[in-house]
């Protein structure tokens, strides 16, 4: 007999689906409230999983990235969100975050009674979600070739890893993206977030070699710490290319490799097999196979590069870290002997000069770390305010739009609520530009065919 756990502090809607199991000849098992659902599932292993999404103690997201984390100790069951609201991104969160279905109460008895058959219950989407094992390999060969292109969050928090509960939605792992296009997989930074991105090329690709490049806007700590923790760069069959530009003290390898000597890491750059490659730029327009690849320097501490990437289904530019010119030097103040109107005017330029850079561009990816309050006591820092990353997407006429490097002590909360704030700044211009905050986990299709800027 199979058991179905039921999780929500709804009385009434589990007494009714708990009727509807035992009528389908299911056992079935009542939480009120999250923290005991999931003592349960450790405890009883159920086959299916039926949570809201917004159970108190321990909210769907939690519950999902909890019991898909316990893969190698449960059997996997498959796990239910419902939702009384049914916005389009608890949808995709949902199911980034490892759930195979998200239904919208009340639920009519027949969708439930397909669910219970099997044939409905899990999505068609092939690509492994959040925290699961990848599904068996089809007698073709999966390669980049076989996707539609597309971007896709591993980690979108700035300066130092937070997880924990008020970050389960966005997700608390530093930098990393990855981009899938024209055959080819770029990594755009290596911060925490590149280890869970290696496991899943690893599960992916199994057997067959991968062949990777790791753009590195710059190696401050959190874009860099997560690449000894990148599986495939342990594989000698695997080739992986990093590319990145001088540091201001070390080059590229010195500094990547600083980080794995003892006594801070026990393997050693040089202990790692000969598959890796560390290349220091030179150009700012360059070539990865057939995507086309263009840099320039941001204004962040030290030597920072945004890069703009050119596939056959758009292009995607990625700024991680970046404050805007003029609005630091109106915010710290400058010398008396600084001529005022000169300085407002090279400001001026530099900050045009990056508009000219992302104009036309089709996914914009850019530091939004401060909302307009805390941006005046952290002038100089090196990071963006979102009212001012909204007025450079609309100046360069970007499509879209993802709020990045979210702030350590933001919790899912104040994203959310910057993120009103900068729709609300492009409703007040009148202007249709789709804006988002990246969160971990979410993917982005490129529409094919849409030509590139």
């Amino acid at each position: 007999m199979k058991t179905a756990l039921i999780i929500d502090d709804d009385a009434t809607f589990r007494r009714e689906t708990y009727r509807l199991l035992l009528g389908a000849g299911w056992r079935a098992l009542e939480a009120e409230e999250g923290e005991q659902g999931v003592a349960m599932a450790m405890q009883h292993q159920p086959d299916l999983i039926i949570c809201d999404l917004l159970v108190s103690r321990f909210n769907g997201f939690q519950l999902c990235r909890t019991i898909r984390a316990q893969r190698q100790r449960i059997r996997q069951p498959m796990i239910v969100l419902t939702s009384s609201s049914g916005y389009p991104t608890d949808r995709l969160n949902a199911l980034e975050v490892g759930a195979d279905r998200y239904l919208v109460k009340p639920l009519k008895q027949e969708t439930l009674l397909q669910l219970l058959e099997g044939d409905t219950l899990y999505e068609t989407d092939t690509v492994p979600k959040a925290g699961q094992p990848a599904p068996p390999p089809s007698t073709a060969p999966v390669t980049p070739m076989n996707r539609d292109p597309f971007v896709r969050f591993w980690g979108v928090r700035g300066s130092i890893p937070v997880p924990g509960p008020s970050t389960v939605l966005m997700g608390g792992n530093t930098s990393c993206v990855e981009l899938r296009a024209d055959g080819e997989i770029v990594i755009l930074d290596a911060g925490s977030g590149i280890r869970n991105l290696g496991l899943s090329l690893a599960r992916e690709f199994q057997d067959r070699p991968i062949d990777v490049r790791i753009l590195i806007t710059h190696t401050h700590w959190d874009h860099i710490q997560g690449f000894p923790f990148f599986i495939p760069a342990y594989n000698p069959n695997n080739k992986v290319q990093i590319l990145g530009y001088e540091g201001a003290r070390k080059g590229l390898l010195s500094t990547l490799s600083s980080q794995m000597e003892s006594p801070y890491f026990p393997v050693s750059m040089r202990q790692m097999p000969s598959n890796i490659e560390v290349k220091e730029l030179r150009e700012f327009e360059f070539s990865i196979g057939q995507l086309r690849v263009q840099a320039i320097f941001v204004n962040h501490p030290g030597l920072c590069l945004g890069y703009r990437i050119y596939t056959s289904a758009g292009s995607v530019a990625y700024l991680p870290d970046h404050e805007s010119y003029q609005r630091m030097r109106s915010h710290a103040g400058v010398a008396s002997t600084v001529d005022q109107a000169e300085l407002m005017k090279h400001t001026s330029a530099k900050d045009q000069k990056l508009v000219e850079f992302l104009r036309g561009v089709d996914v914009l990816i850019i530091d939004s770390q401060y909302n307009d309050e805390e941006y005046k006591t952290r002038a100089g820092w090196g990071h963006g305010c979102v009212d001012d990353v909204v007025a450079l997407a609309l100046m360069a006429r970007a499509r879209q739009l993802f709020l990045f490097h979210h702030d350590p002590d933001h919790d899912d909360a104040e994203v959310l609520r910057m993120l009103a704030w900068a729709r609300e700044l492009v409703s007040m211009q009148g202007e249709s530009l789709v804006v988002d905050a990246a969160c971990e986990g979410h993917k982005v299709t490129l529409k094919a065919g849409q030509p590139a800027f």
